[in-house]
């Protein structure tokens, strides 16, 4: 069996074009992988976003809320001790009247 240089030629090029297109296919194939998985880490990545977004959104919402729901150790003393002068007040009006009240 003999080959001339064209028939060789032909041949060489047949598979060089057949090894390029598999190569070719191989890359495509790799990059379409590469491509799914980077689509896959940014949706997860958009859900984590969303999450933190949203717990954002609740933290600020409680700071709102806190200071409707809290009362300060100052201001809860100072209620407090109006309250107890008032009835100390009430205390003192009392024993008044139950001492007149005896005396006549």
């Amino acid at each position: 069996m003999q080959m001339d240089f064209t028939e060789a030629v032909g041949w060489a090029i047949s598979l060089l074009g057949i090894f390029s297109g598999l190569v070719f296919s191989l890359v495509k194939l790799l990059l379409s992988q590469m491509e799914k998985r980077l689509g896959e880490r940014f949706a997860a990545q958009d859900k984590e976003i969303a999450k933190l977004a949203e717990l954002e959104k609740d933290f600020l919402r409680f700071q709102a809320e806190l200071p409707l729901q809290y009362v300060h150790r100052q201001d809860y003393v100072r209620n407090q001790t109006i309250i107890e002068a008032k009835l100390d007040g009430l205390r003192d009006r009392l024993e008044v009247v139950q001492i007149r009240g005896a005396k006549e």
